[in-house]
């Protein structure tokens, strides 16, 4: 499938986004220097709080770099996704398509986006695409070209009858990262379109995204950085005390 999405940017850093990590191994890549948990009270909860952790190298701790911040995940709570996490039929609910869910697991980190241009964002250490009147992320489940976002007029022929167009989502597409949930291979109908963003108070929800204060998601954007290969762990608390030894995760209160 075509990946329009990088014909204008920095090529993707693919690190094994589908779930098929073996049974007992943990999903977290030994390259990863940066992570961000997010932490549900269960699966329903639309609120979580979100962790950010850096470590020097794949054999050394993880070390917490602030106070937990409180979130905004999808309305109806959380889903399992497709990413890093082997897949497994007995975790529930899994996410779908229009479900109002985030996706639960562990996901790639690869891109960043947001109205600003590029040139005026010194300092950033991420690949990076300004939201233009011609960026639209594609949510037809029928079309070749779902789950990726696509600039309207870089493609052959327009197949699909609804996007999400970037630039009128704002305040809250003002900053944002992309989560790679189910990129590779792309499942259509799992889910599509899912970010890290801005969010404008506690009487917002998402449809599957994770809505995070403007000052700080700033914060978030000019912090990651590719060549540290950076993750999103998105879970119930229950799941990660659940996982926290298998997955080798850090501690968190």
């Amino acid at each position: 499938m075509k990946q329009y999405l990088f014909l204008f940017l920095i090529p993707l850093i693919v690190i094994g986004l589908s779930a098929c990590t073996p049974d007992g191994s943990s999903p977290i890549p030994s390259a990863s220097r940066q992570m961000i948990v997010v932490i549900a009270e269960s699966m329903d909860a639309p609120a979580a709080q979100l962790y950010r952790f850096e470590r020097e190298a794949g054999d050394s701790g993880w070390q917490l770099l602030d106070d937990a911040a409180p979130v905004i995940i999808g309305r109806n709570g959380l889903g399992w996704g497709r990413g890093l996490h082997r897949a497994d039929a007995a975790r529930q609910p899994v996410k779908r398509e229009g479900d109002g869910k985030s996706p639960a697991g562990v996901f790639t980190l690869t891109q960043a986006f947001g109205f600003a241009p590029v040139e005026e964002l010194e300092g950033l250490k991420m690949p990076y695409t300004q939201v233009t009147e011609m960026l639209e992320c594609v949510d037809d489940v029928a079309s070749e070209y779902y789950n990726q976002l696509v600039l309207r007029d870089g493609v052959d022929s327009v197949d699909w009858q609804s996007s999400e167009k970037m630039i009128r989502i704002d305040p809250w597409y003002r900053w944002g990262v992309i989560v790679d949930h189910n990129r590779d291979p792309i499942e259509n109908g799992a889910g599509c379109c899912i970010f890290l963003h801005n969010t404008t108070g506690a009487g917002d929800r998402t449809s599957g995204c994770t809505a995070i204060e403007p000052d700080y998601m700033r914060e978030i954007v000019f912090w990651l950085d590719s060549q540290k290969r950076p993750i999103l762990v998105q879970l119930t608390r229950e799941d990660y005390g659940a996982l926290h030894d298998s997955w080798d995760l850090p501690e968190i209160q």
